[in-house]
Parts: structure tokens; C-alpha cells; sequence
């Protein structure tokens, strides 16, 4: 499978496969594609098909598979932002944003990714739920606005407001953790939760996440 990434600021990833090639989809983000394309709608069983439910996708996924070389296949963003090639193996793990996940070959696995903490987790709106990518491939997460990358340290740590944290190396350590203080709880504008990771591994900060301009829009949408 070969892929280029186009456009700004609703990017899309176009791929190229050849014969018996496989790419994966859980949200029927595929935008255009060449003939000769076998599309297929799986749930991989119940048990998965809930998990991505509860993950944030959809709960079937659309397989599609080359049947002849050479054909083309696009997957679009849904929010202005970046669409991030990783590449997943036994022993590179990612963890996964909500409904970041757009398309994959076909090797690689999504599932659920439960955090600790589950009661802060739950009103925290952000981490209770996230998705692990594993097994072999290449899979494309979705960004909302621009992205900020870091490598920590074993040990190190980093606050993030909750929301913005779009992706990180399995290797990495989550909590929700409560803002101290009802008055910087109340009065502050940052609201009542923060995410802290813990290296070692790569984090990926999104700069404007779409729940946060959701919010924002919220004054000026009638609810008429």
C-alpha cells in the first residue's frame, strides 16, 4: 500500500493498492475511490462491534478490498486538522483519542483502551474511554486543528487540559485528575478536570478540539 496526504485544512489520505490489498474503515469516512474495489461491511462480532461503539466509532466496519492492481482509494477528515500516519507493530502500540481513528490497512486491530479512574474519568468528559491500535499495518488518526508532538521521559510529566490530548505511545500513563480548588474549579474557565501523562513516550497534543469549538458555538446557535 503506498498513500499520499492532500489538502488543508480538511486533509485527505489517498491509497494506493494492489491486488488482495485491504484498507479498513470504522466511519465511512472513504470520500471517492477507482473501480475495481470490493466493498465489504463487517462487525468482527458482537463483543468488537459494542467496543467500538463504546470507543467512539462506528459499530461496523467497512472493508475494502483491491481487486485488480493499481486502483485508488480516499479518506477524508471530518474537522479541520491533520491526518497523522503511524505505523503499528506487536511492539508499537498506540492510544487513541475518541473517534480519531480513519482508516487502516487491514492487520491492524482496534479496540478499547479503559483508563483508571473510572469515576473521575466519567465526568471528565476525555479518557475514560479511549482506542488502542495494535497488531501490524499502517493506520491514519485524525487531528483536530494542528498537532504539537513530545517525546517524555521515563518519569516525566505533563498537564493537559482535557480534550487536547489526541494521541500517545501505549508506553505512556493517563489519569484524570480533578483541578484543585472550587474557586479555580468554578471561576477559572479551565474547567474541573485535567489529563496527566507520564513518560516514557511520545505524546500528540491537538491545538482545537472539536468538542471545545462545539462550546464555543454553543451562545450563538438558537435553540429555536
Amino acid at each position: 500500500m503506498q498513500y499520499e496526504i492532500k489538502g488543508t485544512p480538511f486533509p485527505v489520505v489517498i491509497c494506493s493498492l494492489n491486488r488482495g490489498e485491504s484498507m479498513i474503515t470504522e466511519r465511512g469516512s472513504m470520500t471517492w475511490m477507482t473501480r475495481g474495489l470490493k466493498m465489504e461491511t463487517s462487525g468482527g462480532g458482537v463483543g468488537k462491534a459494542f467496543g467500538r461503539m463504546f470507543a467512539g466509532e462506528a459499530m461496523f466496519q467497512n472493508i475494502y478490498t483491491a481487486e485488480q492492481d493499481g486502483v485508488s482509494i480516499a479518506f477524508g477528515s471530518s474537522f479541520p486538522g491533520k491526518i497523522i500516519p503511524i505505523e503499528v507493530t506487536p511492539g508499537t502500540q498506540f492510544i487513541v483519542q475518541k473517534s480519531g481513528f480513519l482508516a487502516s490497512t487491514s492487520q491492524v486491530e482496534l479496540s478499547i483502551a479503559f483508563r483508571k479512574q473510572i469515576g473521575t474519568g466519567l465526568f471528565g468528559g476525555e479518557g475514560f474511554i479511549m482506542q488502542r491500535l495494535s497488531g501490524q499495518g499502517t493506520a491514519f488518526v485524525e487531528i483536530d486543528g494542528e498537532v504539537v508532538q513530545y517525546d517524555l521521559a521515563p518519569g516525566q510529566q505533563m498537564v493537559i487540559d482535557t480534550g487536547y490530548l489526541a494521541m500517545m505511545d501505549a508506553s505512556v500513563a493517563m489519569e484524570i485528575e480533578s483541578v484543585k480548588g472550587i474557586k479555580n474549579k468554578l471561576l477559572g474557565g479551565e474547567g474541573f478536570f485535567n489529563t496527566i501523562v507520564t513518560g516514557p513516550g511520545r505524546i500528540w497534543i491537538q491545538t482545537s478540539p472539536i468538542s471545545n469549538v462545539a462550546m464555543a458555538l454553543r451562545p450563538f446557535i438558537s435553540s429555536n
